[in-house]
């Protein structure tokens, strides 16, 4: 079912649901709200992965229950949210700055850069879901940018992406209610660029 069909069918489902609880959501909360929408609506299904916990320290008062009493949080081993949309697997990461004019390529870590690098190697759609937050604008910027991006950084010293790259190089998204970031919208488009490119090679 077409992206906007489905959303215009699952909006009188969901209406009783939506809030005006976006505002002041961070990135991860908007883009969560927004994954419920879409799995409610059937649309997509996509999820974020858990985050890795060491255990350090476990009680057993009864022989059938475990207590954990200590324990921290491992770095996360690729990128936040992946799931699957009309037949595409997704992957993707969620960054956000306070930055008006740029994004320190620095709060990316090299694992990540790698494993979306391998996911566009076996087609998967991959991208970065970057929020400027003070400007309370919001983009889809596609993994190969990202990559060519990062690559630059290691070669010749140059740690942000601009503002200016990233319009020029990404998709922009409004934040709405239904659902509070409308991703699937820019995802459609690079559907539809990659359709292009390969029926003209």
């Amino acid at each position: 079912m077409p992206l906007r069909a489905a959303q215009r069918q699952g909006e009188k489902a969901l209406l009783k649901k939506a809030s005006f609880s976006d505002r002041g959501m961070t990135l991860e909360q908007q883009i969560n709200e927004s994954n419920q929408y879409y799995l409610d609506a059937g649309i997509a299904v996509v999820h974020k992965k858990p985050t890795p916990i060491q255990i350090v320290k476990v009680d057993y008062p009864k022989r059938s229950r475990a207590v954990i009493r200590e324990a921290y949080f491992r770095q996360a081993s690729t990128t936040d949210y992946n799931g699957v949309y009309q037949g595409y697997y997704l992957d993707f990461e969620a960054k956000e700055t306070r930055n008006k004019t740029s994004f320190p390529l620095k709060n990316f870590h090299e694992h990540q850069i790698l494993h979306l690098e391998q996911c566009l190697d076996q087609e998967g759609i991959c991208f970065a879901l970057i929020g400027f937050m003070t400007l309370e604008r919001y983009f889809v910027t596609p993994a190969s940018f990202l990559i060519q991006a990062w690559q630059n950084w290691k070669a010749a010293g140059k740690s942000s992406m601009t503002l200016a790259e990233i319009e020029a190089n990404s998709f922009e998204i409004k934040s709405g209610f239904w659902p509070a970031l409308p991703y699937l919208e820019a995802v459609d488009r690079i559907i539809a660029d990659r359709k292009q490119e390969h029926g003209n090679k």
